[in-house]
């Protein structure tokens, strides 16, 4: 069943623009100007941001946003690889803040995580970023206090570059995907806690069994529904969050906004998506055009044509078009469940618009998709605080495994039966266990495959540049990804943050990092301060990226050179995720 756009998705899309400079509440920037299709641009070395509250009303209702500078998204930023910035954010809030420069390579105490990089942004208080810039691309800033990135505080950033790049194009335009809700976090969180599928109205009925049955067999289909019962699961679970509270936006506008990027035919634009939102996943094409994706998470990747990407949260893209027509084109990004969709256009001028895509079809987990199958399942436990499993955990060895070891599985290993960690076992923040992960890595994903777009895939993403260290790791580093639905727990290894040790690396040295997703959720994942180079299934350097995104039923891994001393956040992008548990401290040391 398609989803059809609620009337509240699509009314008001403006946001507040005032800027707070205006009021004489803080000095200019050094200078800002107001482009065609873009929002306002700060440029140069020397930065003012002002981290503040601001009316908006972009469903119809009048709410209060947290914004920086006034607007959503923040000014786009734009360095210039190789200069030293220096960022003056002020606080005029009633609460603590910060500023997280994502996929940025800096110091420590530049990198803005409150209690482990610095103290955070006092009310009525001031702190001075500096750093020198050296790398260039696509990234974005967003704040890592609490859940005000939910509420508004985050803004695009390109930096660029000091050589010219590999491509041309005459345009350049950031399409920064982000979702809004009228609803408080806090309340979207005490609502998941209290039932964590709240916002899926899109449960499995009666109908849907006869089809299943028809085209299954009733004894699949009778065993498919008691397996998903026993878990307490729900195979249409795709998002904690949906469009339901969510208003997706391109460039702050809601899809009536009609955000608009012009053109002349026969340029190449060059767009520079970023996902921004707090939960919300996208799928994103442009009808009646072919895609190059150009870079990713800000590095430059061996061009490779597309219909379609998936871009997880906290990611980047960019992509080259050629609009060879004098006439309008959509940005469609649908929400990985379906229920609503960013929307902006490409067109030769102001006020035109093209079709909008219906979304497509709602899809559903299987047990394939989650690293099990039906042999597997047949032992599972019916307790529903312990997690799921095909063979009695003492069979496993879990008592005698080193869990610092359990990485050093040969990698063509990869679909053997998984062994998990001790702390896994009878834990009830664990619901579930992936028994046979594989690495994914030329699937598009639930719901993208077999659509007749070519959709891109990780495995199709190569770095325009050897493997920078070169060296093969050390050790390596095994970590699981763990929760449990009913409670709404998030975690690594079945251990919340509040109750983890630090994971140390040692100055120097190059670790692999092996995840394995045990939930039914997709997680990407982000280390601060240093770069993840994700391997192919044989060990091989693939692409280097700031965030790696883990499918269910997935084990991927990468490795990491700790070239950055310091007290670095780790943790799952989803931000209730993230603040339900799913992080952790990587401390890097000095040599012993």
């Amino acid at each position: 069943m398609q989803y059809k756009t609620s009337r509240r998705t699509f009314v008001k899309g403006l946001v507040a623009t005032g800027l707070f400079g205006g009021l004489g509440l803080w000095r200019s920037p050094v200078w800002a100007l107001t482009s065609p299709g873009q929002p306002t641009v700060l440029a140069g070395t020397e930065f003012d941001l002002v981290i503040g509250e601001t009316p908006v009303n972009i469903t119809g209702s009048p709410r209060t946003a947290l914004t920086i500078n006034g607007t959503i998204p923040g000014p786009l930023l734009r360095w210039r690889e190789g200069d030293t910035v220096t960022l003056r954010v002020a606080n005029r809030l009633q609460e603590d803040t910060s500023i997280h420069w994502h996929g940025i390579i800096l110091p420590a105490n530049m990198d803005g995580v409150p209690g482990l990089s610095f103290h955070g942004i006092a009310p009525d208080g001031m702190y001075e970023y500096k750093f020198q810039v050296n790398q260039h691309g696509t990234y974005w800033y967003h704040s890592h206090s609490g859940f005000q990135e939910q509420a508004g505080v985050y803004g695009p950033l390109v930096i660029d570059a000091k050589e010219p790049e590999p491509f041309e194009y005459d345009r350049d335009y950031v399409v920064m995907l982000t979702d809004w809700t009228d609803e408080s976090s806090d309340e979207i969180m005490a609502k998941l806690k209290k039932q964590s599928d709240y916002y899926n109205f899109h449960q499995r009925t009666v109908a849907d069994f006869i089809r299943d049955a028809k085209q299954d067999g009733l004894g699949a289909t009778l065993a498919d529904r008691k397996m998903w019962a026993q878990m307490k699961m729900s195979p249409t679970d795709l998002a904690d969050v949906s469009g339901y509270t969510y208003t997706y936006l391109l460039n702050g506008l809601a899809p009536n906004g009609n955000w608009t990027g012009l053109f002349k035919p026969g340029e190449k634009l060059r767009l520079r998506f970023i996902n921004g939102s707090a939960m919300s996943y996208f799928d994103v094409r442009i009808p009646g055009l072919k895609m190059t994706v150009v870079a990713a998470d800000g590095l430059h990747v061996e061009p490779v044509s597309v219909d379609e990407f998936r871009i997880a949260v906290a990611e980047t893209y960019d992509v080259i078009v050629e609009p060879e027509q004098e006439q309008a084109y959509t940005i469609f990004a649908q929400s990985m469940d379906r229920t609503g969709f960013a929307r902006g256009t490409l067109a030769v001028r102001e006020g035109l618009s093209a079709p909008v895509p219906e979304t497509d079809p709602r899809p559903e987990l299987s047990m394939q998709d989650m690293g099990m199958d039906h042999g597997s399942m047949a032992g599972m436990s019916h307790d529903s605080n312990q997690p799921m499993s095909d063979m009695d955990h003492a069979q496993m060895g879990h008592g005698s495994m080193d869990h610092g070891q359990m990485g050093a599985m040969d990698h063509g290993a990869m679909g053997a039966m998984q062994q998990h960690p001790a702390t896994e076992e009878g834990n009830p923040l664990v619901d579930m266990q992936t028994m046979t992960p594989t690495p994914k890595l030329d699937d598009p994903g639930l719901g993208l495959r077999d659509n007749g777009r070519r959709t891109l895939t990780y495995g199709d993403l190569r770095s325009a540049f050897p493997d920078p260290d070169g060296r093969e790791p050390s050790r390596t580093i095994e970590l699981h990804l763990t929760g449990h639905m009913e409670r709404f727990s998030w975690s690594f290894d079945g251990v919340e943050f509040s109750d983890a040790e630090p994971l140390r690396l040692t100055y120097g040295e190059r670790v692999r990092i092996t995840l394995v997703n045990d939930t039914m959720m997709t997680h990407p994942i982000h280390l601060h301060g240093m770069w993840s180079d994700l391997e192919d299934e044989n060990g091989d350097f693939l692409v280097r990226k700031h965030t790696i995104d883990m499918p269910p039923g997935s084990r991927r891994s990468y490795r990491v050179t700790a070239d950055a001393l310091g007290r670095w956040a780790y943790h799952c992008h989803l931000l209730f995720h993230m603040e339900m548990g799913m992080f952790r401290e990587v401390r890097v040391d000095e040599r012993a």
